[in-house]
């Protein structure tokens, strides 16, 4: 963590819903930064299976669950254009490094957001290894070229996927607080059995 001392790792995601891969990004990331950031949004990429609020509940209910008062859920930072997150972001923390954390599967999509050379010097990228989604060389080149500062992070992320979750309706990979929410609010087809 000492590489990091100071340093703020920002986790935007859809939580749509939250899985067990989330959770154990979240549980990771507070291994390595002595803050981590997080808040639901939408992705102007996605089709979202739930509002914006109900995911913002739920992933509240993650956060809540893992209780490290090094981790908080500020949706304020919501916006589906990053660099409007991170804008905001270095306004709130003006004299910390911002991390900005993205999962593998991510990497290759940044130089089609919205203002790619901006973000990057707003943030470095934070690249979390998830199990299916290798890292391509020639992806992290192109950050680079974008005058990127990129950490691969020493994480391993299993490939529980929320748009598995969506597509073929399955309890196995949602944690349990969140789960109760989605059947209590009848989310994602997932009905309680009653």
């Amino acid at each position: 963590m000492s590489r990091f001392l100071g340093t703020i790792a920002l986790l935007g995601t859809s939580a749509d819903p939250p899985t067990y891969g989330h959770q154990a990004l979240l549980k990771g990331l507070l291994k390595i930064f002595p803050k981590v950031i997080t808040w639901a949004s939408d992705n102007p990429m996605k089709k979202h299976g739930a509002s914006l609020q109900s995911r913002h509940a739920l992933l509240n209910a993650l956060v809540n669950e893992i209780a490290n008062p090094n981790l908080q859920l500020n949706q304020d930072l919501s916006s589906p254009r990053t660099i409007k997150t991170l804008d905001k972001a270095s306004k709130i923390w003006p004299t910390n490094e911002l991390v900005f954390v993205i999962g593998s599967d991510l990497v290759g999509q940044i130089s089609s957001w919205e203002n790619p050379k901006a973000l990057m010097q707003k943030a470095r990228i934070g690249i979390a290894p998830r199990e299916g989604w290798p890292i391509q060389t020639e992806h992290l080149k192109s950050l680079k070229s974008l005058g990127g500062r990129v950490d691969l992070l020493p994480l391993q992320i299993p490939a529980a996927a929320s748009s598995q979750v969506r597509l073929n309706p399955t309890t196995s990979q949602i944690p349990d607080t969140v789960l109760s929410m989605v059947l209590e609010q009848n989310l994602y087809g997932l009905r309680s059995k009653q």
